[in-house]
């Protein structure tokens, strides 16, 4: 639609002209329930009032304020009436003659998402009812209601909502319903991204949270919990709100500015495209986060860091936000390295450290090393660009150089930085150099030079031990190396530990010695290590405190070889599967190699998230990177490999039901027989239960090699007849191995937009089956032909989807390369953002193909 994407420069310009002091929001949203929706495709609508009061810099000038709708019933500047035929173009309300203070008041009728984008309307399956929510990042409150949708314009907001009447509804603020109408108390100044409302017959859990603070202050929060009817079983709010608690308190030990948002309720909600949204008091949650079956330790721990990221959010994002999306890390980066900091901190989960480095890191070293890799502060040209930036370097690169800065400067003058950085800038808006010059204050650092090697340049260095020995077999010279790809040529400062660790007499691999040193340049010698015993494996960044990729000499990688099982501590165990995966995707370790590995010492893994991500790498390394014609005894490795640690597994331990998912994963023919007695009870392992969410699981494999059809699958849906049930067995159907099927999930996702953001999600992941490589062939022509049509016509959530998800990945050859390139050549011109998703899906192949030829050549050697 014109106008649509809104460019840094507009956004610019019209903040230099405007000033906003404040709206008022009136939605009717009763039409959500009742007669069924529209026929003819016409979307399902509610009517929304707004009134924005704001001020001009520069009276007499153009101006314009955004809104997405189908209809605009009328607008209203300064007293005179305007006609939205003339001032309305769908996407923008043009403002003419603008005055020194001014009042506009527009009428609409918006329309009810079914992508998640702007307000989301869901009609549970179980029982019928009707759930809204908001969801608007980085630029969709312009679907519900008129706005200048841009972070810097900041105002209060007033909100009222008429629902049904037996609906609750909640906003930002406090509410309370008045002569039919739920009103909310007045915001402080946030943007209009943050802003939010839920409204339906949701399951909702209050609690408190009280504070004494030094000076005598009492601060009380209302705490509130909530999730659809259906989930109210198995709603752990208990935990949440313990979660909550604790957060809290450790951000106000930490911070030293109490919350500034009164309430802080928490909502889990249906078919969301995201892990979480930190609107200010209405913080909203993909409800997967309820977890139906038994799960991990490292479920919780997961949920317990987005409850924490979101919480961090508060002060960096909410009370403080960045100008325009360039300095998304400025609250992205800090939220998620706080989630992690914080659950260290303040929650059981003691051990996150870990999960960052193994989980979260790998996220960044996979984004900083594709085509599109960019700073951590971006150059976002307009919307198309941002939303793409919601990525692993904003996030998990940003926030692994937030734990370089913290042993940078120190973990105090870190915090003393934040806290005066929040008086500083509060309910305002900050660049870069605003945070920058705190960080001077409180740590004595130039840090102008260590935001140009960290924040403004792209790419990852990997750092290699190089170890001298005497005569007598000590260490005569150690030095690390660092090296940066040639695109991105960039060596940076890293504070680094470099442990040194041999096996002792009980076998165990353990660290002997420590030395901390700051690598500059291309070799940096550990002078401190000098005349050390000779190590067995030298760790460069142990105690994971800069972000890099760890490489390995030769004597250290052969004593992961042998004995990596051996190592007792689980940080560097942890450290020590990353760096070998990377090795393995830069095709440096042959992926059957990196396989053998995960077969010969994931059993020795104490660290059950650890322990899932192995399970997934192996499978990627069968998937993607072992030579096509090892690829079928791979899967026969994993399916044994499994099969064996399922029945050695304690009894109903985590490590047991890790276990039985990845062998529901990987399995051939051989393991069918048994998923399909464990569905039907003739044959059941002690300590493990089958509960719905693992029936699933199995059956999910099941469909994709045609040992169950349609008809076990309907009937398992009437068995979970929920929203969970439908998005299991949507994915199922679309699993199965048929040229008609595979068509209709084609046809279903691609050329409609019938199917919800939650259902087309679930058929894109049943249609990519790596069994079913031939039958999935004939698409990759399909695809080249249809993803610009799509992406022009579906928003961009769902255009999104569909270019990552259906890219022909499974067709691991030259001819899909050049397919590849051959589209990029012919659209040159098209979307920039289209552009990147497609180079990314390029370079994995190409990643892909040379980890075969590495693999293939191992196998010849």
């Amino acid at each position: 639609m014109p106008g649509e994407n809104l460019s840094r420069d507009e956004a610019r310009e019209r903040a230099a002209l405007l000033s906003v002091d404040g709206y008022d929001v009136s939605l009717d949203v009763r039409s959500a329930v009742g007669a069924s929706d529209p026929e003819g495709g016409e979307p399902r609508t509610f009517r929304s009032v707004t009134t924005i009061r704001f001020r001009c810099a520069e009276p007499g000038v153009t101006s314009f304020a955004d809104l997405i709708a189908p209809s605009v019933t009328a607008v209203s500047l300064n007293g005179r009436d305007l006609d939205p035929s003339e001032v309305f173009d769908g996407s923008r309300i043009t403002l003419e003659d603008l005055a020194a203070d001014n009042e506009l008041v527009v009428d609409a009728q918006c329309a009810y998402s079914r992508t998640g984008e702007g307000l989301h309307r869901f009609v549970d399956p179980e029982d019928g009812e009707v759930y809204l929510y908001t969801q608007y990042e980085p630029a969709d409150s312009r679907r519900v209601f008129a706005n200048f949708e841009q972070p810097d314009l900041k105002a209060p907001f007033r909100f009222e909502v008429r629902a049904p009447e037996e609906w609750t509804v909640w906003s930002n603020g406090a509410g309370e319903r008045v002569d039919g109408m739920w009103r909310f108390a007045e915001t402080k100044p946030i943007s209009t991204y943050i802003t939010c409302v839920v409204a339906g017959p949701y399951h909702y859990v209050t609690d408190s949270y009280e504070r004494v603070f030094a000076d005598g202050t009492r601060l009380e929060i209302p705490l509130g919990a909530m999730c659809r009817k259906g989930l109210a079983p198995y709603f752990d709010a208990d935990d949440v709100f313990l979660v909550t608690k604790q957060g809290l308190d450790f951000f106000h030990d930490h911070f030293d500015y109490p919350y500034p948002f009164g309430k802080y309720d928490q909502a889990f909600v249906p078919e969301y495209n995201l892990g979480a949204m930190e609107n200010p008091g209405m913080v909203t949650f993909r409800e997967e986060y309820i977890f139906r079956g038994k799960v991990t330790q490292t479920s919780y721990e997961g949920r317990a860091n987005v409850i924490l990221h979101e919480m961090a959010h508060m002060w960096f994002g909410d009370l403080v936000t960045m100008v325009w999306w360039d300095d998304l890390w400025l609250k992205e980066s800090f939220a998620d390295f706080m989630g992690t900091f914080g659950a260290v901190g303040a929650t059981r989960f003691k051990d996150a450290w870990i999960t960052f480095a193994n989980r979260r890191k790998a996220w960044a070293y996979r984004a900083d090393q594709l085509p599109s890799t960019h700073p951590i502060t971006a150059d976002i040209r307009d919307l198309q660009d941002a939303k793409l930036n919601f990525d692993g370097i904003t996030y998990a690169k940003g926030a692994s150089v937030l734990k370089q800065l913290v042993a940078y400067v120190g973990q105090e003058a870190f915090l003393e930085g934040a806290r005066r950085y929040f008086k500083r800038h509060a309910y305002g808006n900050t660049r870069l150099g605003d945070l920058l010059s705190v960080l001077e204050e409180t740590s004595g650092r130039d840090m102008g030079a260590w935001a140009r090697s960290w924040l403004q340049t792209a790419g990852v260095n990997s750092l290699t031990p190089q170890v001298l020995l005497d005569a007598e077999g000590r260490v005569s010279e150690l030095a690390v190396l660092q090296e940066a790809a040639e695109s991105h040529p960039e060596l940076r400062p890293h504070r680094v530990a470099v442990g040194l660790y041999r096996r002792g007499a009980d076998g165990a691999l353990e660290r002997y010695t420590r030395a901390e040193v700051d690598v500059d340049g291309p070799r940096t010698v550990v002078a401190e290590l000098a005349g050390a015993e000779a190590p067995e494996l030298v760790l460069v960044n142990d105690d994971d405190l800069t972000y890099c990729k760890t490489r390995f000499d030769e004597t250290s990688l052969a004593t992961l070889r042998a004995a990596l099982g051996d190592m007792t501590d689980p940080l560097a165990r942890a450290l020590c599967w990353s760096a070998l995966w990377n090795m393995t995707r830069d095709a440096l370790l042959p992926a059957r190699d990196f396989v053998d590995l995960v077969l010969r010492f994931a059993n020795r893994e104490s660290d059950i998230g650890v322990l899932q991500m192995l399970h997934a790498w192996a499978e990627s390394a069968v998937t993607h990177y072992v030579a096509p014609d090892w690829r079928e005894q791979g899967v026969r490795l994993l399916t044994q490999g499994a099969s064996e640690q399922l029945y050695a597994a304690e009894a109903g331990s985590e490590h047991q039901l890790a276990w039985a998912r990845f062998f529901a994963r990987v399995t051939d023919e051989p393991g069918f027989e048994l998923l399909t007695s464990l569905l039907d009870g003739t044959v059941t392992l002690p300590g493990l239960a089958v509960d719905q969410e693992l029936r699933w699981a199995f059956l999910d494999t099941l469909a994709a090699h045609n040992v169950v059809g349609e008809k076990e699958l309907s009937a398992e849906l009437a068995r979970d007849d929920t929203a969970s049930g439908k998005r299991h067995q949507v994915r199922c159907l679309a699993a199965r191995p048929s040229a008609a099927v595979k068509a209709q999930a084609w046809a279903q996702v691609v050329e409609s937009d019938a199917l919800s953001n939650a259902l087309v999600e679930a058929t894109i992941a049943g249609f990519s089956q790596s069994s079913q490589r031939e039958l999935l062939a004939p698409y990759a022509e399909k695809y080249f032909a249809a993803i610009e049509r799509v992406w022009e016509e579906r928003s961009i959530q769902i255009g999104m989807d569909v270019v990552r998800g259906l890219f022909p990945s499974l067709q691991q050859s030259q001819a899909t390369l050049d397919a590849t390139d051959a589209w990029l050549a012919a659209h040159e011109d098209a979307a920039p953002a289209l552009r990147r998703l497609v180079l990314e899906a390029r370079d994995d192949l190409a990643r892909g193909l040379r980890g075969q030829a590495c693999d293939a050549e191992a196998s010849t050697a």
